[in-house]
């Protein structure tokens, strides 16, 4: 077997090594060489699906907006033992008006009846509490039966078209300190990237909500700009390892632009699913605890918008954001002649290696030394091939040569040649 063959069948051996190690393992360690970048285009399509989805569904089933934001009137009270249907059918025969929601929220001592409507009078109030408290006799909670043990307060429109105003107007501003940050500590491109990523988020959560029927409440914008930041915050992070690893990639042409950007995720990739993870963990025993057990409607909203948000932002973070940049610089002429100067050094160099193996020169030996060979792939004068018990490939070793008069013989193990003076063995 010649040396080439030898080196072709340990470079063999590696890959295959190497595709059987663990994909957690490559996970973990960073060097998985995870292709993300390379196939871009599919996040996109999948990621271009959910908008679609989304958008459509806001389009087409809008949002259940919470009394902060349309106006209305919530009137509540301790459930005992009524049922929503019968808080309704009495609420709209003393009003003569279909509530908008009827539920009952929260566990235990802190479970409430909350009846949600359209805006009404105080006389309609008024008539609203008579009636519930005939009917299904409230006690408050020290266990007396009172008309007071029902509440009721109410927003008018005015003021739900005002928080809509600071909703958005507080988005915008979010969005545009965000942009002038990473354009200031990193560059444009890469701004863009991140308001790119940032607006799927934001799509994505809405659609989920608009999806499912939710209400969207102030404590969900709340929670709506919280996991946004979260996104940034994971952004960024990648941002910077790629910004460290194309520090000076013109004056290389080792690697493209896209492949170091890939480089920086996998790199970041562990750091990123542990944060997730270690933050969802305290908004699951949030929902758990505060929600479940306690009945806190407000958290429930800020806690269902976290987990939601946080689970996307990380998505968009990995397989979009970084992405996203190699997808605008790949437009840009500077990048374009890198990555083909980076092409021309490797099709030279795999010529290279192609004309000098047909000319039988051995392949490099795991050391870096390579071993010359005549046309028949035999050892040249003074030069044997030995073992080498560690890597398994042939290696060329320099033996002295014999001097005139003096007999060469191979020992009978089939080792090196070696020779004796004057002929003698």
């Amino acid at each position: 077997m010649t040396t080439h063959n030898v080196a072709q069948n340990h470079a063999d051996s590696q890959e295959e090594m190497a595709s059987k190690e663990s994909f957690f393992r490559r996970l973990y360690t960073g060097v998985g060489g995870i292709d993300i970048v390379g196939k871009r285009k599919r996040w996109y399509q999948i990621a271009l699906g959910v908008i679609v989805v989304a958008l459509a569904a806001m389009l087409i089933r809008g949002f259940s907006l919470g009394i902060d934001f349309e106006g209305g009137t919530k009137i509540t009270m301790p459930p005992a033992q009524v049922t929503t249907t019968q808080a309704e059918k009495v609420f709209q025969e003393a009003t003569g008006k279909k509530p908008v929601l009827v539920q009952i929220i929260g566990s235990g001592d802190g479970r409430i009846l909350e009846i949600t409507s359209e805006r009404l009078t105080q006389g309609e109030i008024n008539d609203a509490r008579v009636a519930l408290n005939e009917a299904f006799k409230p006690v408050d909670a020290q266990g007396t039966q009172t008309p007071d043990a029902i509440g009721d307060s109410t927003v008018s429109e005015s003021w739900g078209k005002s928080i809509t105003n600071r909703m958005l107007l507080a988005a915008v501003v979010f969005l545009a300190l965000v942009f002038g940050y990473i354009a200031f500590r990193f560059e444009r491109d890469m701004a863009i990237s991140a308001i790119a990523s940032l607006l799927i988020d934001g799509i994505v959560i809405m659609g989920i909500y608009s999806i499912i029927g939710l209400d969207v409440t102030p404590a969900t914008i709340i929670g709506l700009l919280t996991v946004l930041s979260f996104s940034l915050y994971d952004t960024v992070v990648v941002f910077d390892k790629v910004d460290e690893n194309t520090a000076g990639y013109r004056q290389s042409t080792r690697k493209t632009y896209g492949e170091l950007v890939n480089l920086a995720i996998n790199e970041t990739i562990m750091r990123s699913i542990n944060t997730t993870v270690s933050t969802l963990l305290p908004i699951a025993a949030l929902m758990i605890i505060a929600v479940g057990l306690l009945g806190v409607g407000t958290l429930k909203d800020l806690a269902l918008v976290q987990l939601i948000g946080i689970i996307q932002g990380t998505f968009s973070s990995i397989f979009l954001a970084a992405p996203f940049v190699v997808s605008l610089k790949s437009r840009q002429r500077a990048y374009v002649k890198h990555d083909e100067a980076v092409a021309e050094v490797r099709s030279a160099s795999a010529g290279t290696v192609a004309t000098s193996l047909a000319d039988g020169a051995t392949a490099p030996s795991d050391s870096g030394v390579a071993g010359a060979k005549d046309a028949t792939g035999t050892p040249t004068e003074g030069e044997t091939e030995s073992s080498s018990a560690d890597s398994g490939q042939k290696r060329v070793v320099e033996t002295p040569r014999p001097p005139a008069g003096s007999s060469a013989r191979g020992d009978s193990d089939g080792g090196p040649l070696t020779w004796r003076p004057g002929g003698r063995s």
